[in-house]
């Protein structure tokens, strides 16, 4: 296949017309897939709840100084850590307001 193919290709240094030859390939759907196919919340339930928790909080992005122990232990959660700060914070200030 040539460029002229998928037109979205560019040359650059990083991906040449065969790397974007093999994933360019997007066959249409049989009547069978269609058919088959669910929505995404069926598929991805946890995936979706997820999504639903973030959505409608606005964050807004500022500098705090913290000790640094209670950095390292936020951090030393894991993944995730600034959004388990976040929630532990909005609950003390429901409390404090």
């Amino acid at each position: 296949m040539s460029a002229k193919n998928f037109p979205g290709y560019v040359p650059n240094a990083h991906d040449t017309q065969e790397d974007w030859d093999a994933v360019s390939d997007n066959p249409e759907w049989t009547d069978e897939e269609i058919a088959n196919a669910r929505p995404f919340a069926e598929v991805f339930p946890e995936m979706t709840a997820a999504l639903r928790r973030g959505r409608g909080r606005q964050k807004a992005l500022t500098a705090i100084r913290l000790d640094a122990e209670t950095l390292a232990a936020f951090r030393a959660t894991g993944p995730g850590w600034q959004s388990r700060m976040g929630e532990i914070l909005r609950e003390a200030a429901k409390r404090w307001g």
